[in-house]
């Protein structure tokens, strides 16, 4: 099984890719991981709400130049379903199951995904109602990711 993680903009704190790399290389033993970082699109102050149309739906076309047909598409939405780990385990492990290849996660910009992308999307996801950086849920759900193939293994890290 292959695992991506599509994401808008570029990740500029040493320490949030310190702990990326880190579980990175954890993952490493369960699956092959790759991040594609695309570009964002520069949000201009009191943009419109068709700049920010446009701006959604640029960026809308990059992430899914990137995504297969064949891909098990999450994608983090404010409006997603909210799971345990263990549920969210489950969810990876029968993606598999059901003959999925890749599984491809993506967060979106500042201004969060186009409809396109969340409609292409096999689930929506979302870590609760409070706002993250997008940058630093980066971190959090590679770790995620990590402890769901954690909880596969039996492994105690999942406490």
């Amino acid at each position: 099984m292959k695992v991506t993680l599509i994401t808008v903009g570029k990740l500029k704190e040493k320490y949030l890719k310190d702990g990326i790399a880190e579980y990175s290389k954890r993952l490493s033993r369960f699956t092959k991981f790759e991040i594609i970082e695309l570009p964002d699109e520069k949000t201009p102050d009191k943009a419109s709400q068709a700049q920010n149309q446009q701006i959604l739906e640029k960026e809308g076309r990059r992430i899914i130049s990137k995504i297969s047909h064949r891909d098990f598409v999450i994608a983090l939405a404010i409006e997603g379903k909210h799971f345990s780990s263990e549920a969210f385990s489950k969810i990876l492990s029968d993606a598999a199951l059901k003959g999925y290849s890749n599984l491809t996660f993506i967060i979106g910009g500042s201004l969060g995904l186009s409809q396109e992308i969340k409609k292409r999307a096999d689930l929506l996801i979302s870590f609760g109602l409070m706002t993250l950086p997008h940058q630093l849920m980066r971190l959090v759900l590679t770790e995620q990711i990590y402890r769901a193939f954690m909880i596969q293994e039996g492994s105690p890290y999942h406490k």
